[in-house]
């Protein structure tokens, strides 16, 4: 991979112009009559062209062929890979909790390896999420892929991601995380993987409603939390090697898939606000009491997805990263709750504090809405006795989707994933200690 091909550009849904071949982008219009270099324009709306101004997202692209050419399709299976929430699936009102995902898919590839844990909503009425994870083995080399349901939030836990992708190239390390716009192609290849350093696992948000964007900060100010700057858009890199592609497209929660003649990773400039991005964790501005009491969680929130209530979020994306814990008298761990939203949770590496011995990396746990939970019995004795001084929670990276929608694990979430069927037992030990 060319070094100039991961160069980056600043900023989250800004004004982006790039071009991997000087004078590639028209000036002072967007559809010349003659593009230069004779390349072909082409427009990718994310919202609706009526959409307010300051929701408008798209993208201008100038490339050697548009995506309009490519064979008839044909249905693709992938099972695994479900869609909105199944309400045939009976749930108890119970939390639930998953085992690290076995790293037990050499022969897949980022698409093929892709499982649905639980989803809600619907996306041809786009509401919802999906939550998935992923195990994989191998680059997709010649394949891509197109998913036309939903955005998509990329979270690695194991293995680097090198996402080519019709707008440039994104180097996607666990820590980071990648945001995928709806309908543009992409294909992933795994260089830990491909240098012998084992598989590569993860987690996905299948976005099926509002596009995500940067929360409002309300009464933190201007500045704090997931910072504009900090998001990086790729630069225009077109793709050169000739020779047959693969397309797999996801369509109403289905799969197709459609020979290509050349690759579609060949767009040699665009401008516009519709991009790819990735964002670093590290870089994320924690806030949090310096007095008293544990704040409610939404003050880790890196990205939302609105819905039609405001304040009631279609998905919140909330990271609980290294932090100073100071607050005096306080239970410093998440207290005991139960909650209008939907949490599904993963843990990228480290240790969760409510949760010391049972959360792994590579796992997720599920608490639906107004199901209870909280701190473990070995986390709520040792928070209720210790020393109250300055603590680091350090080497540790934790993450929420968060949804007003229920949801609905799938049934390879229920009957083959690795499900802990002992979970609720983290709470069994915890006894009535009133002292009247």
């Amino acid at each position: 991979m060319a070094q100039d091909q991961l160069r980056y550009q600043s900023g989250f849904g800004n004004e982006y112009a790039t071009e991997a071949v000087p004078g590639s982008l028209p000036q002072g219009r967007n559809s010349p009559q003659r593009a230069p270099h004779d390349l072909y324009p082409e427009l990718v709306s994310g919202t609706a062209f009526t959409a307010p101004r300051h929701e408008q997202r798209r993208s201008w692209m100038y490339r050697r062929q548009p995506s309009v050419v490519a064979g008839r399709y044909q249905p693709y299976a992938q099972p695994l890979w479900t869609t909105g929430g199944d309400r045939e699936i009976a749930l108890a009102p119970e939390p639930l909790r998953w085992h690290p995902m076995p790293l037990d898919g050499a022969e897949l590839d980022f698409v093929d390896g892709m499982r649905t844990l639980a989803a809600n909503g619907d996306a041809d009425a786009q509401t919802g999420v999906g939550s998935l994870v992923y195990v994989a083995g191998k680059s997709m080399g010649r394949r891509a892929f197109v998913n036309a349901d939903g955005e998509l939030l990329v979270v690695p836990q194991q293995g680097r991601l090198l996402i080519t992708t019709e707008l440039g190239v994104l180097d996607v390390a666990p820590g980071e995380i990648a945001l995928l716009p709806r309908g543009l192609a992409f294909k992933v290849e795994l260089p830990d993987t491909d240098a012998g350093a084992g598989l590569s696992r993860g987690y996905v948000c299948e976005n099926y409603g509002a596009q995500f964007r940067l929360p409002e900060l309300g009464p933190i100010g201007s500045n704090g939390l997931a910072n504009a700057r900090d998001f990086l858009a790729p630069v225009a890199a077109y793709e050169e090697a000739a020779g047959p592609y693969e397309l797999i497209k996801k369509f109403g929660g289905r799969f197709w898939r459609a020979p290509a003649r050349g690759t579609p990773f060949n767009v040699v400039a665009w401008h516009g606000n519709l991009a790819p991005v990735k964002y670093d964790t590290k870089n994320f501005m924690t806030i949090g009491s310096i007095s008293f009491d544990h704040p409610d969680p939404s003050i880790f929130t890196v990205l939302t997805s609105p819905s039609d209530t405001p304040g009631t979020a279609n998905c919140d994306f909330v990271i609980f990263p290294p932090r100073w814990l100071v607050m005096e008298d306080t239970f410093r761990p998440p207290w005991y709750h139960r909650n209008l939203m939907s949490e599904f949770m993963g843990l990228v590496y480290g240790e969760y504090d409510a949760k010391p011995g049972g959360f792994k990396p590579g796992g997720a746990s599920l608490h639906n809405a107004m199901v209870p939970h909280g701190p473990d019995e070995e986390a709520f004795e040792k928070a209720s006795s210790v020393d109250l001084k300055p603590q680091k929670l350090d080497n540790t990276l934790a993450f929420m989707f968060e949804s007003r929608y229920r949801f609905i694990p799938t049934a390879w979430a229920l009957n083959t994933a690795p499900l802990d069927h002992d979970y609720a037992d983290c709470w069994a030990g915890l006894k009535d200690q009133f002292k009247p």
